[in-house]
């Protein structure tokens, strides 16, 4: 009797070993998660859930959600990038603020943060296992954050087919352009209350360097102390930003914005910027894009799609 217990301990030990996985995070902690996540909470919704949701993961939590799923603000990245009717994720607090009986309730088997939050990687972990995954601009790139996410959670096929589908997307309006992409550039810019600059980490990014464009680089790019570099660099001053010639320039309003089409966002700039159609090159010569931030801004896929839409409509424009 007593080697059938140890036996059906034994038994019972392997089947949950096998089902669990020891992996290293972004920021060297070592961690035992499972090895297909059934329940993972983010604690970035843009970065994080948006590029699980890409691959077909519904997380079962997010920050910025009521009770109900419905966002707190504005706007709902989901419905943004997805269009409406897919299912939200359940909240756990306001931004910034962790309320751990919601984060309790939903039952998690992996907490999903970056690497800007490892302070709070302790408390977090005395509800589930919490992987710190890199989001800023100078450790990840394009969708790469998708790419690791799709790796950690066991959905390596998922991706390959999202990135076949999105590289035959890609071929078909890199044809239609009038003119060669080689040492063409291109400038991002995503506007509040002043010009800021898109780094690497966007699925905008990835579609036009894919499409044969280069990032123009500037020599005053610093991050903010703390910022999450994955969307924006530090602010462009205004007269720097007048005196900059790419080949191509990508303006973006303000998520908040009551616009955020090309009359909002020329408006937006005008503020900041007077008279900036007059006197900034891409503008006088008709080589400005207007893109919606939510749609392309993420570090997915589906906003490297977004992003060759918007363009490809561009260039239908120009004809």
């Amino acid at each position: 009797m007593r080697l059938l217990i140890l036996f059906a301990a034994f038994m019972a030990a392997s089947s949950v070993l096998a089902n669990e996985r020891v992996v290293t995070d972004d920021t060297g902690r070592t961690i035992t998660i499972p090895t297909t996540p059934q329940r993972i909470v983010v604690m970035h919704e843009p970065l994080l859930g948006l590029p699980l949701i890409d691959l077909g993961i519904q997380p079962a939590g997010s920050y910025g959600r009521s009770d109900d799923g419905s966002f707190i603000t504005r706007l709902d990245f989901i419905d943004a990038v997805f269009g409406k009717g897919l299912p939200k994720p359940k909240g756990i607090g306001a931004f910034g603020q962790v309320d751990l009986e919601k984060l309790h309730a939903l039952e998690p088997d992996l907490i999903i943060s970056t690497e800007l939050d490892a302070g709070k990687a302790d408390q977090l972990s005395t509800v589930a296992p919490v992987y710190l995954q890199n989001v800023s601009t100078d450790k990840v790139y394009g969708f790469g954050v998708q790419e690791q996410l799709a790796m950690l959670v066991g959905y390596k096929n998922a991706f390959e087919e999202r990135l076949t589908s999105y590289r035959k997307r890609s071929e078909e309006v890199k044809a239609l352009l009038p003119f060669d992409p080689a040492g063409k550039t291109f400038l991002a810019v995503f506007l509040t209350d002043q010009i800021n600059v898109v780094g690497d980490a966007t699925g905008l990014t990835q579609a036009l360097e894919d499409l044969g464009l280069a990032r123009l680089k500037l020599e005053t790019e610093e991050r903010r102390p703390g910022q999450s570099g994955s969307m924006l660099l530090v602010p462009l001053s205004a007269e720097a930003f007048g005196r900059l010639q790419p080949d191509l320039l990508v303006l973006m309003n303000s998520y908040m914005a009551s616009s955020r089409g090309e009359v909002g966002t020329r408006e937006a700039l005008d503020r900041i910027l007077p008279g900036w159609e007059r006197f900034v090159k891409p503008a006088r010569e008709g080589r400005v894009l207007f893109v919606d931030p939510a749609k392309v801004i993420s570090p997915t896929v589906a906003s490297a799609e977004h992003a060759l839409n918007a363009f490809e409509h561009w260039l239908a424009q120009e004809e």
